[in-house]
């Protein structure tokens, strides 16, 4: 798998009825590849995976999807499972939220063809268990993948990653399936790629680069001679250069390990704290005590308003407000918690979600009303909001420490 290899690439598709521009056919040392191109809400390309495996007939059938995004579009209710509470405890919002971000940007351009996200990898599954064809799940697990890009992103980084994903939650875009046939031209979708590489050059290399090069890999390693490989069309021009320089076995298992937390991430918690304690001590022996009280309670104003303020406007019930004002300014000294989960735990506990705010998930997070409707999305508004007011209020309690000293 390490070595160079010639690679040959015809985009003249056997299956008369596609596009052909969707549908490249390769050959890796006598292994034949049929790499499918899709858009994750065109009908079109639900149609075009389908016909191509029935056609084809191959050994075995590889998507773009990891064992846990395979049972997600298998099993539709799976919403109705979720024990919010449980996600709460086990520190799992943010990466809950980063995924449902990522699903309502899908899930909403999708609507407008009628199309589920994903649908075209799902029947491509399933036309390959109806006719007893291998199924390879190829791309990396998406924990890995999200938390590889998040330890892997600079701070500033971080806040544009952060910024973009909240927008893409209400951002509003029509496209036609003309659109989307234009959107699965190769040209098209590498200058988006490109500008991408611009604005977060470390994500965009774990998000799209790496993929490239884990999935090629796994579909090399696939059983048999022939193989259709059905992945998003934004691959498909890393996994044809990829295929022609194929990756190392070190690298591949390079990519699938988590990186740990860097110095600087581990200690900030503890030097937030540390500073705000430095800050009383040196005012209490060498600045003006008549100033502490006051310090004192600027620190409580700053990050517990603050920390309600998000927590009203999520919509939280006023006893998660409350709780939102109280821990803030204790949670800002200890590193070990945050304002957010004290008060997605209050909250989930006060308006605990119902069995149709569970079947509604995935339909309410395609509108900006629903995430602020529905109880579950709800609880991860009160964890978000509420622990940027409480980031914000420290910032700002510091402009009136200083006066301490």
């Amino acid at each position: 798998m390490s070595q160079s290899s010639p690679l040959t690439d015809s985009t003249k598709s056997q299956t008369k009825t596609n596009d052909s521009s969707d549908i490249h056919r390769l050959t890796h040392h006598g292994k034949e590849i049929i790499l499918i191109g899709t858009a994750h809400i065109s009908r079109e390309s639900v149609a075009t995976v389908t016909q191509a495996i029935e056609q084809e007939q191959p050994d075995c059938v590889c998507v773009e999807l990891d064992e846990q995004r395979y049972q997600t579009l298998k099993d539709r209710n799976r919403w109705e499972k979720l024990n919010i509470l449980q996600v709460v405890k086990n520190g799992q919002v943010p990466f809950l939220m980063a995924n449902l971000a990522l699903a309502s940007f899908q899930k909403r351009m999708g609507l407008q063809t009628g199309v589920k996200p994903g649908e075209e990898l799902a029947a491509a599954a399933q036309t390959a268990e109806d006719h007893d064809i291998r199924v390879a799940l190829v791309d990396r697990n998406i924990r890995i993948t999200l938390l590889r890009a998040w330890r892997k992103t600079g701070l500033w980084k971080k806040m544009n990653l952060v910024a973009t994903l909240f927008a893409g939650m209400f951002e509003k875009q029509e496209l036609d399936e003309e659109q989307l046939s234009q959107l699965r031209q190769t040209d098209s979708l590498s200058s988006m790629l490109e500008e991408m590489g611009e604005l977060l050059p470390a994500a965009k290399t774990i998000l799209v680069d790496e993929r490239d090069a884990w999935m090629t890999y796994h579909i090399l390693q696939a059983a048999g001679e022939k193989t259709v490989a059905v992945v998003g069309a934004a691959h498909v021009p890393g996994i044809k250069r990829c295929l022609d320089h194929p990756p190392e076995d070190d690298a591949i298992k390079e990519m699938g390990i988590i990186p740990p937390k860097s110095t600087l991430s581990k200690a900030v918690p503890w030097i937030i704290p540390a500073i705000v304690a430095l800050l009383f001590i040196v005012g209490f022996f060498f600045g003006d005590r008549s100033r502490l009280m006051d310090a004192a309670t600027a620190w409580v104003l700053a990050n517990g308003t603050l920390s309600a303020l998000g927590a009203l406007i999520a919509l939280g019930h006023p006893l998660t407000v409350l709780s939102a004002f109280i821990a803030a300014p204790l949670t800002s000294l200890n590193p070990t918690i945050g304002a957010g989960f004290v008060t997605a735990l209050v909250q989930a506990m006060l308006v605990p979600p119902t069995v149709a705010d569970m079947e509604n998930v995935s339909n309410d997070i395609a509108q900006l009303r629903g995430w602020w409707c529905n109880r579950v999305t709800r609880v991860l508004l009160v964890f978000f909001l509420s622990s940027m007011g409480s980031t914000i209020g420290t910032f700002v309690a510091f402009g009136w420490l200083k006066d301490l000293i």
